[in-house]
């Protein structure tokens, strides 16, 4: 407790409180069904045990987390008091893997019984109990089954089940960001996937969805209870459902297995050219920034991000010579940087949850002109995701310095893809860009220290439309201050370093783009 800053400490303490305050009418009152408690705490209880015993915990999937359909199926069968003292058993013995591993399991149990009666409430001003077939604040009689009450009406039973759902994810989630602001000292958004107090196991199940069906296991599993089958088939519900949280933790492993396979292909190509370090994760952050500002989401907002993280993994195929060369390349050297593409898409070709980005991989060269490589397509022939990383990739060369040019300030680089759309870029995509960056800012998340440059979001971006496509090549870029187009309203001039890049003819963009995009 020492190791937590004084407001995280008040925090968490005002929730332990929190939860005894919710937990005291059922230990005080003479009405608490404690058969039903002790069975459901109990069940609970066993449900995390089993994440680490010895002989079952190693094969569970660690991204499994709590288990809470029994905690759900007690917000509808129990009192909203009960239902927070069945939440809190399993939740004080989940799984915690960082210290201090005391405070995290006080924590959870807090949180979970808080939980739990917010969702009992909700439940039962919905008239839940009623639609369940019970009276009053519980529908369960001393041990549950046929004498219960009457049969569940449905579809009725459902909207207060997924209601108490729902408001239980939320409560959970508030609390979760109460105590990372106050323990870490951050808002939930910047979080980017740190643990903190309230994941009982390395990767929760978080989310809206997830509880949902939880919800719905819960509601199936009260339903049954209540039956004149009784808990026996009660419990007949709990193993499909087991089985899906291990299916979906199995897919939460595979999902980091991609993530581990993408960052060793980065650290290669880092290791291989180490004036471009850092370079695949600011493309892969442009690219995404541009594809949200085209109305992208999802798993395809993802799949380019992982294009423009990936996107020179060929370099791996490169003489190192080459990659590190100061001077201009001769022509057959920027032959063979320029097979880098092809390199890379045959690397992997074979990596199937890539889909889109291999051909981002290979095709990210390509102009819209026709003059690019390796397969001279033209407009619309580009895919959409290559014309996305292509903007990407030239603007992060521009603004970062390299071993043959230096970083030019970010209002200059947009102004030269502005000067190059229609002719090497997309228009549609370098506008994105121009815009993204004049609304968020631009904040590489890798830099290096030579050429760090930080923008913040100013008022809008900037209003100069990119030229028609088809308007001819841009002219050569001269040593010296940049002209063009005026930079970006709000934004600052740059480091000392801001002079625009020497031209250098390789595989970024030849002598009539903006410089080496590599």
């Amino acid at each position: 407790m020492r190791a937590l800053p004084p407001g995280a400490r008040v925090y968490i303490l005002c929730a332990v409180l929190a939860a005894l305050a919710c937990a005291a009418p059922a230990l005080t009152g003479p009405g608490t069904p404690w058969a039903a408690v002790a069975t459901l705490g109990g069940l609970y209880l066993l449900c995390e045990l089993v994440k680490i015993c010895p002989r079952l915990g190693d094969r569970v999937p660690e991204g499994i987390g709590s288990f809470f359909p029994v905690v759900l199926a007690a917000v509808y069968l129990l009192p909203p008091s009960a239902a927070a003292l069945v939440a809190a058993p399993g939740a004080l013995a989940g799984t915690v893997v960082q210290r201090p591993v005391l405070v995290r399991r006080v924590w959870h149990g807090a949180q979970q019984a808080i939980g739990a009666w917010a969702a009992g409430q909700a439940y039962g001003l919905l008239g839940g109990p009623g639609a369940l077939g019970g009276a009053g604040g519980s529908v369960l009689g001393p041990v549950g089954g046929a004498d219960s009450g009457g049969m569940a009406r449905f579809p009725y039973a459902v909207l207060p089940a997924a209601v108490a759902a729902v408001v239980f994810c939320l409560v959970l989630t508030a609390l979760d960001a109460g105590v990372l602001a106050t323990a870490e000292r951050r808002t939930a958004a910047a979080r980017h996937g740190l643990p903190t107090l309230s994941q009982a196991s390395s990767g929760g199940i978080p989310g809206l969805a997830p509880h949902c069906v939880h919800g719905l296991a819960g509601l199936m599993m009260a339903v049954m209870w209540r039956s004149p089958y009784g808990l026996a088939a009660a419990l007949l519900v709990l193993l499909p459902m087991y089985i899906s949280c291990w299916v979906f933790a199995q897919y939460h492993r595979e999902r980091a297995a991609h993530r581990d396979t993408i960052r060793a292909l980065v650290h290669a190509v880092d290791i291989k050219d180490r004036y471009t370090r850092g370079h695949s994760e600011r493309v892969g952050q442009a690219s995404a920034m541009i594809a949200r500002e085209l109305g992208m989401a999802g798993d395809r907002l993802e799949v380019v991000r992982i294009a423009g993280i990936l996107h020179d993994v060929g370099k791996i195929g490169v003489p190192t010579r080459l990659l590190r060369k100061d001077g201009p390349l001769t022509p057959e050297e920027r032959r063979t940087i320029e097979l880098h593409p092809e390199y890379g898409h045959e690397m992997v070709r074979g990596i199937g949850f890539l889909g889109e980005a291999r051909a981002a991989i290979l095709h990210h060269h390509e102009r819209v002109d026709g003059s690019g490589y390796p397969h001279g397509l033209t407009g619309e022939q580009i895919p959409v995701l290559a014309r996305v990383v292509a903007v990407a990739d030239a603007f992060d060369a521009m603004t970062s310095t390299r071993s043959y040019s230096r970083a030019r300030p970010v209002p200059t680089a947009l102004g030269e893809l502005e000067r190059c759309a229609g002719a090497q870029f997309d228009p549609d995509m370098v506008l994105a860009l121009v815009r993204a960056i004049g609304r968020h800012g631009w904040h590489p998340v890798v830099t290096s220290d030579e050429d760090l440059q930080v923008i913040p979001r100013t008022a809008g971006p900037r209003q100069t439309p990119p030229p028609a496509p088809g308007s001819g090549p841009p002219a050569p870029a001269a040593p010296g201050p940049a002209p063009g187009p005026p930079v970006l309203p709000g934004l600052p001039a740059q480091s000392a370093q801001g002079g625009a890049a020497r031209t250098r003819t390789d595989a970024g963009g030849g002598a009539t783009g903006p410089g080496g995009s590599g």
